[in-house]
């Protein structure tokens, strides 16, 4: 069967289709079919690739969104590199769901109900599931009553416990729906699950620290198969030094600024998760790679930044030891996680006392799904490929056959 997985971002539109028979493969297959807009300003433009290689760019004439999604979807059935002759050829559509809130854990297929829940949920994730609520409708209005399959990013942290999950403000707050969500957990699931193949272990029986680490930064602490505890919390603003994004401050600052400089709240949304993190303290770019070059021109504000973030992601790591005492597998995944041989040194550099010991020629190597400690390692270390899309369209599957 075909599935079209629809990725939605907050400023991306991505898109891909796998194709699988009667039963998944034991590794990710490469996508039959990807697209994805990128916006720049007020222009769009267009990228498809086939699984041959073949690929397209194009320039969109209305950038404004629901139409580029439209000319995204159009390039699956029109043009020189269409994968179906027939919209019916597609059976599924899995959708990433940024926010599923405390009522939806496991995949679902969307009908009114999981709509209105999504819609609900937009208050807290409104530049996520607004956008994921325009793909599902422009999904029906491009091909008619196919399945739609929501698949929550939040699922994965649902049985964390209470005291994981509550913050410690007035107990109001969770009755009204304040409280710690995590995301990023549709990539940590499948990291803890891709890990454990590898080891040749069950994943029920590993604890994994989970570094999901791109632009956007999370840690999660994996005991028993579920997620204990993670960095993200009612929002993906919370915990690591990001590309723009802050991470954890105290919030004393936030009123400081308020009281003090009169920023608006729309003001500190701007500065908190577009002007901050990388970007903010280096003044040069929110990519690891462009800090880490300028790091070693001797450009002092990037090197800052780069030890900032290090000093970061070690407390995170070893917070996430203690939430599941001990640590058998430290996972390395998403662009920065997977690409900054830099990055993974530094962290593990002072985690020796957790049983971490990397091997320095594999750590430099790396092009991931690999294990990069060494032998002697007491903790296994794994860089893995993010595969959210392949993670959707594999719970598509699974939710079709039942």
């Amino acid at each position: 069967m075909k599935i079209l997985v629809l990725n939605s971002g907050s400023s991306s539109q991505k898109s891909c289709v796998y194709e699988i028979g009667e039963a998944l493969p034991d590794s990710p297959p490469p996508p039959i079919w990807e697209g994805r807009v990128e916006w720049s300003g007020d222009e769009a433009k267009l990228h498809v690739r086939t699984a041959d290689g073949q690929e397209q760019s194009a320039k969109i004439q209305s950038a404004e969104r629901a139409n580029a999604t439209k000319r995204l979807l159009a390039a699956l059935t029109d043009g020189p590199h269409r994968i179906v002759k027939d919209k019916s050829e597609i059976a599924v559509v899995g959708h990433r769901i940024v926010n599923g809130g405390a009522e939806y854990s496991q995949p679902s297929v969307i009908d009114d109900r999981v709509r209105r829940s999504i819609e609900k949920m937009a208050v807290f994730a409104p530049l996520h599931n607004r956008v994921e609520l325009e793909g599902i409708r422009l999904i029906e209005e491009t091909f008619g009553s196919v399945r739609q399959v929501a698949v929550f990013d939040t699922g994965f942290h649902r049985q964390m416990p209470d005291a994981a999950t509550i913050y410690p403000g007035p107990y109001d707050w969770a009755e009204c729906g304040i409280r710690r969500y995590g995301f990023h957990g549709i990539n940590h699931q499948y990291c803890m699950e891709r890990a454990a193949q590898i080891l040749g272990r069950k994943a029920d029986e590993l604890r994994i620290v989970s570094c999901h680490l791109g632009n956007g930064c999370s840690l999660a602490a994996i005991r028993g198969g579920h997620s204990v505890d993670t960095t993200m919390g009612f929002t993906p603003l919370e915990g690591l030094m990001m590309g723009t994004r802050s991470g954890s401050i105290d919030p004393g600052i936030l009123t400081f600024l308020l009281r003090e400089e009169k920023l608006t709240g729309a003001q500190l949304d701007e500065v908190l998760n577009k002007k901050s993190g990388l970007l903010g303290i280096s003044g040069v770019s929110s990519d690891m790679r462009q800090i880490v070059y300028a790091m070693k021109l001797g450009n002092a504000r990037a090197k800052l930044a780069f030890d900032i973030f290090v000093h970061r992601l070690r407390s995170g790591i070893a917070a996430m030891v203690a939430s599941i005492g001990g640590m058998d597998a430290l996972v390395f995944t998403a662009g920065i996680g997977e690409n900054s041989s830099d990055v993974r040194a530094a962290a593990c550099g002072n985690l020796g006392f957790l049983g971490v010991t990397l091997d320095a020629a594999r750590n430099r190597t790396s092009r991931g799904d690999e294990d990069i400690s060494t032998g002697e390692s007491k903790v296994r270390v794994p860089v893995l490929r993010a595969q959210e899309d392949w993670a959707i369209a594999k719970e598509c599957w699974k939710l079709l056959g039942e």
